[in-house]
């Protein structure tokens, strides 16, 4: 216990726990006072202590959707801390632009499918604004690779990492409970608690990234991050926080309900446990499971089920049930709403544009992705996709591959397949270590992902994926590394 304390209260951590507690004490700011002030600490902090900034980055991005919903002067911490990180790294290189200029095929590939992207979207109609907007958000979260592979790491920062999703997985989880046996009354954004949500969604957790699934895929990073350091400190170290931690994020997981965030998270470990033949490790997750169930989920449903008998007011099957959620993947309702307006039918109509334009897609903004959200498509209109009936008239294309085959045609198709595959191979050469295996286990779910998330536009993930691609970067010096005083 005082190992821990020493741990957890260092100066690092207190940093970033004090940091934290200030930005939702600035919450209460004005929204225009909240900019100039947020702005003058992160950028002062992170120009002082770039790594503590990317830790904290960690945190701010996953509660980002709570914070901005009911303060939105908080909305540019992500950005300055991304930008000072990248102002850091070309002054401690004394801008060395040969060494930084370097890049790896899977980044040249990359880089050539935004410009492509970019250059088809504005042919076709798609404002500046719009292509701009759909570049930085696959781009953004790239950039804290590009800061991450190219620097000298300083010590143990692997494991302040980990601790820090530990910490983050905790918040997320105890939000959750509150959240779910609140009857979604206590400690939400004005305009959450007030949402009418589907029949589908009622039982599901969203917590403060105000998404199920974005949360599930936070919490199977912190699940990842426990296992980690239960291999770290195989001495028994922190063994009870951390077998408390597993079931409790394990639990929170299942109740989220995420079915894609489990495919991809299974995908995960069975490549690992079979590359790695770590059989043990089926053993540890599944008495975590167990746990999970015994000590976590059916405690909250009971007390769901024990707030509504007391006569608090409920929509109809807001307790839920797991095998209820996954009834409903081959519910025929549920296939049929597929098909008229939701995943099914924008493949349908990714085909229906790829037809029309089989080379080169219709460019950026125009089908299904970030940038149609805030600036619509010139499109939709043309290919009978009416916006009227969707929630807040938005739609996500829900599968990455289809927004790519449409915006980008077969140009744009091979161009990513060449990022992916080339990605692939950096990671293949390396598996005979647990690292290069582990990045294998993370490619293939984040593939899996792709097939019903957007999943490299969505931040919450791509910040964890771009944090480890970096540390594997750094462990096998594909770039010149400078030392970040």
């Amino acid at each position: 216990m005082q190992r821990l304390k020493e741990t957890l209260l260092s100066r690092d951590f207190l940093s970033i726990f004090l940091l934290v507690l200030f930005t939702f004490v600035a919450l209460a700011l004005p929204s225009k006072v909240a900019i100039i002030v947020t702005s003058i600490v992160f950028i002062v902090f992170t120009f002082m202590k770039p790594f503590e900034g990317l830790l904290y980055l960690v945190v701010y991005v996953s509660v980002r959707p709570f914070l901005v919903e009911i303060n939105p002067g908080l909305k540019y911490i992500g950005d300055l801390i991304t930008l000072v990180l990248l102002i850091k790294l070309l002054i401690s290189s004394k801008f060395d632009l040969k060494g930084l200029l370097k890049f790896k095929l899977f980044e040249w590939a990359f880089f050539a499918f935004l410009i492509f992207g970019s250059i088809i979207g504005y042919m076709n109609g798609v404002s500046i604004g719009a292509v701009l907007f759909q570049v930085r958000t696959f781009l953004i979260m790239y950039l804290i690779y590009y800061f991450l592979s190219r620097t000298q790491l300083p010590d143990k920062w692997m494991v302040k990492l980990a601790w820090t999703a530990v910490g983050l997985g905790w918040l997320l989880s105890l939000h959750g409970i509150i959240e779910k046996v609140s009857i979604r009354r206590w400690l939400l954004p004005y305009y959450w608690e007030h949402t009418v949500l589907s029949a589908e969604n009622m039982s599901r957790i969203y917590g403060l990234p105000g998404n199920p699934n974005s949360l599930a895929l936070i919490l199977m990073f912190s699940i990842i991050a426990v296992l980690f350091l239960k291999n770290l400190f195989k001495n028994g170290e922190y063994k009870t926080l951390l077998n408390v931690s597993l079931v409790l994020f394990m639990g929170i997981f299942i109740l989220t309900f995420s079915r894609g965030t489990v495919i991809s998270a299974v995908a995960l470990g069975i490549v690992y446990i079979v590359l790695s033949k770590n059989w043990r490790l089926i053993k540890q997750l599944v008495i975590s499971g167990i746990a999970a169930f015994a000590f976590v989920y059916f405690p909250v449903i009971g007390a769901v089920n024990l707030v509504q008998a007391l006569g608090v007011e409920a929509p109809d099957g807001i307790a839920g049930g797991i095998g209820d959620r996954f009834n409903q993947t081959l519910d025929e309702k549920n296939i049929e709403r597929m098909a008229s307006n939701g995943r099914i039918f924008y493949i349908k109509k990714g085909f229906e544009i790829l037809s029309d334009y089989p080379v080169t897609g219709a460019g950026f903004g125009t089908f299904g992705g970030a940038a149609t959200i805030s600036y619509g498509s010139p499109i939709y209109e043309e290919y009978g996709i009416d916006l009227s009936i969707y929630f807040e008239n938005k739609i996500y294309s829900d599968n990455q591959y289809i927004q790519i085959i449409a915006e980008t045609g077969a140009i744009g198709v091979l161009l990513f397949a060449v990022f992916l595959i080339a990605m692939l191979i950096l990671f293949w050469k390396k598996r005979d270590t647990k690292f290069g295996i582990f990045m294998i286990g993370l490619w293939l779910s984040t593939c899996c992902s792709g097939a019903y998330y957007n999943i490299w536009e969505l931040k919450v993930y791509t910040l964890f994926f771009f944090i480890i691609l970096g540390l594997f970067a750094i462990q096998n010096k594909y770039y010149k590394q400078y030392s970040i005083k």
